[in-house]
């Protein structure tokens, strides 16, 4: 029995139809699109939470993805497993003659990427990737020498001078589904089956052009509604970056500026994969970190006896949220009050934040740190209660996360000093720079 010919598309971090550039360059193609996609367990096998929330939203994102095909005469390919096996299996099941998928940038989509390219070429099966997560990616924005910027302003200055139409016109891929492969309904693996229960936690929607008209004036205080949520949907690819961007120019140019700030993100862990996992500025890692589990524990409970930051840690706790302010405050507390390695901070919000991202999340610990690229030097140390002056002066977001505040007996008296924590981080860090 002759195999059928086709070509697939494989969905990863695009969960959408509209606007997706590889699925758009897959369906003008000369073969039907099988659209593919992978629960991948060499990703899904290291969460030890099996109630995490994230997974709940990708098995929601799948279901409503696998709908839009069945009323488009086709249907999603899901499968459960490890990428390479079940690429294996498509390769017996099927004649492909192209593979099409947009750009993952992260150290473990590279290998993955690299492994499945020998596999595709040793069955003449051609391999096409494409931009879609960012705007400007790799060497897009560089100095005029070529390399790469390590500092926002004048990366965000390029950027700006770069942009054009060209860089955010929509892939109208969702005009061309009649070139989808047809086949039979593929069922969708449970959550159970795959080891996860359903999480309860509510996910945000994708409506914020509201928001943005007061997001310049509102978006440092964390008790207001006043940001746009969408980081969930960019991380999933649920929404295109392009429709973002677009938005962006015409409502909210510090909202713009933020959504540069992910891209350059994007590109330092591009050129520079080591900060990943290690500091950017190799000196900062001699910095000798106190790690204190006890004060870890404290800060992860959100029970440190300084508001902001507890506040901050039980909205992430409950959430899978924290408010981008906050973050910032957290960050600098564990780090610098505590003295306990940006890393430790980095794997915890990996674990929690809906929104996770590598990129940004290491390129946020490392420049609360100091460590990073365009980072907060060292000597700039946080004060949460005057952070609460300036953004919380009424304490409601404090009081919303939490309700014994007022209760001298139960809420915990601070477990540092903040005079004692700051000239202890200035000395360690001043040691530790100074043996570099």
């Amino acid at each position: 029995m002759l195999k059928q010919n086709i070509n697939v598309f494989w969905f990863r971090r695009d969960l959408r139809i509209a606007d997706n550039a590889a699925l758009y360059h897959a369906l003008k193609a000369d073969k039907p699109v099988l659209p593919l996609f992978i629960f991948d367990k060499s990703i899904l096998d290291k969460l030890e939470d099996k109630n995490d929330a994230r997974v709940t939203f990708l098995h929601q994102e799948i279901e409503k993805l696998q709908n839009e095909f069945i009323n488009n005469q086709s249907d999603l390919y899901i499968e459960y497993g490890f990428p390479i096996k079940i690429w294996q299996q498509l390769i017996q099941k099927y004649q492909i003659t192209a593979v099409y998928t947009n750009h993952d940038y992260e150290p473990y989509a590279q290998q993955r990427d690299t492994e499945l390219a020998k596999l595709f070429e040793q069955n003449n099966i051609a391999f096409y990737t494409f931009k879609d997560q960012v705007i400007f990616e790799k060497n897009e924005v560089a100095k005029d020498d070529g390399k790469p910027y390590v500092v926002f302003t004048p990366y965000k200055r390029k950027w700006l001078d770069k942009l054009n139409a060209y860089y955010v016109k929509p892939y109208p891929s969702e005009k061309l589904l009649v070139n989808l492969f047809k086949t039979q309904r593929k069922s969708l693996p449970s959550l159970q089956s795959m080891g996860f229960e359903r999480s309860t936690i509510p996910f945000p929607d994708k409506v914020f052009a509201d928001i943005l008209k007061n997001y310049a004036d509102d978006r440092n205080f964390p008790a207001k509604d006043a940001t746009s949520h969408i980081s969930l949907h960019l991380r999933f690819g649920t929404i295109s970056i392009r429709h973002l961007v677009n938005a962006a120019k015409d409502i909210s140019e510090v909202w713009l500026s933020e959504l540069i700030w992910r891209d350059f993100y994007f590109s330092i862990l591009w050129h520079f994969p080591h900060s990943a996992t290690r500091s950017f500025r190799p000196e900062y890692d001699n910095i000798k970190w106190r790690n204190n589990p006890q004060e870890f524990a404290a800060w992860c409970a959100g029970k440190t006896g300084y508001p902001m930051v507890d506040a901050g840690m039980r909205e992430l706790n409950q959430t899978g949220f924290m408010h981008n302010r906050v973050r910032m405050v957290v960050a600098s507390f564990l780090t610098k009050h505590l003295l306990i390695d940006w890393r430790w901070g980095e794997r915890y919000f990996a674990e929690k934040l809906l929104d996770f991202e590598l990129a940004s999340n290491v390129g946020g610990w490392q420049w609360a740190a100091g460590s990073g690229v365009d980072a907060a030097p060292y000597f700039r140390i946080f004060n949460p209660a005057e952070q609460i002056k300036k953004f919380d002066k009424d304490l409601k977001y404090v009081k919303k996360w939490i309700p014994e505040f007022n209760d001298v007996f139960k809420y915990p008296k601070p477990i540092v000093d903040h005079k004692e924590a700051r000239e202890r981080c200035l000395r360690v860090y001043k040691e530790g720079l100074a043996a570099f």
